[in-house]
């Protein structure tokens, strides 16, 4: 018996993460109603046994549980409405889960209109990349009222292991946002270590694995120093994707009236990651904007 035998669950958005997240929930025994920008993706899972339906209304009609995993705000505001979008299709008692990363404001906006149909709504950014969207590891950051979890959490320890309740509606998404935050200032430092190693004629690989020793230490430096190292940047999660989430970090700031100097600081890397066409590169590409200074 799987986790999920006899659930019916929808997963709208099938790129890097989506694709492995929706297959772990078939694998828990889910009914996975799923549909794609792109018709590649959900033909390929189609194959494996779940069942492609045409537009996001009628994942939602089918399903208890909608689950949206797409690229950035804009995008979950044009599957959530219109006649054949998300919140046409909902009843009393439905869930809608949104584990992309989106902005504050818009997403408590959303809630309201959900709630509003009697249907539940929980932000829940996720945190591990490709790597942990495939291994049924990643942080979830959840926000939502305590009366709409329980219903969700069996969805939740399928695709995670370090999984919190953070608050209200919001509050993953603000978690989310101090995340790739903290997240982009690492790498960058990372990739300012290793090159500041190799022009001073040292190995950065053999500086890697030493400072995993050190309080330098991270997931960071682990996963992507070691990209780096290797000029591996087929893409776990994209340049132009991080680019985005500094972006939503400063206009959140912006919003609560406080100045984040190093954040503005880390935008101008990534920036220069997009001026350079090297916006479909994997995050530890950041060290070809370093590595041009």
């Amino acid at each position: 018996m799987g986790a999920l035998d006899g659930r019916k669950i929808g997963f709208i958005g099938l790129g890097l993460m989506g694709r492995p997240m929706a297959r772990n929930l078939h694998k828990a025994g889910a009914t996975m109603m799923i549909t794609s920008r792109s018709p590649g993706p959900a033909e390929e899972l189609a194959s494996e046994g779940m069942t492609a339906l045409a537009t996001p209304r009628e994942v939602t009609d089918a399903c208890d549980i909608t689950i949206l995993m797409v690229t950035d705000t804009s995008a979950v505001d044009k599957v959530l409405h219109g006649p054949d979008g998300v919140i046409a299709g909902l009843s009393p008692g439905k869930y809608v889960i949104d584990m992309s990363t989106t902005k504050v404001r818009e997403t408590r906006a959303w809630a309201e209109e959900v709630k509003a149909t009697g249907a539940h709504y929980i932000d829940a950014p996720v945190s591990g990349g490709t790597p942990g969207a495939e291994a049924g590891n990643l942080t979830i950051l959840i926000g939502t009222d305590e009366a709409s979890l329980p219903g969700a959490m069996p969805v939740f320890d399928v695709l995670g292991e370090n999984i919190t309740h953070i608050g209200d509606i919001g509050a993953g998404q603000v978690t989310k946002t101090a995340n790739q935050a903290i997240v982009g200032m690492t790498l960058a430092a990372v990739a300012e270590g290793l090159t500041l190693a190799a022009r001073a004629g040292v190995d950065p690989g053999k500086v890697r694995t030493a400072l995993l020793g050190g309080f330098a230490e991270s997931r960071v430096l682990d996963l992507h120093g070691g990209r780096m190292v290797d000029r591996a940047f087929e893409p776990g999660g994209r340049a132009s994707v991080h680019h985005k989430d500094i972006l939503q970090a400063l206009e959140l700031a912006e919003q609560v009236d406080l100045d984040l100097v190093s954040t503005k600081t880390n935008l101008k890397l990534w920036q220069k990651m997009l001026d350079r066409g090297w916006q479909d590169l994997d995050q530890a590409g950041i060290i070809r904007a370093v590595e041009e200074d």
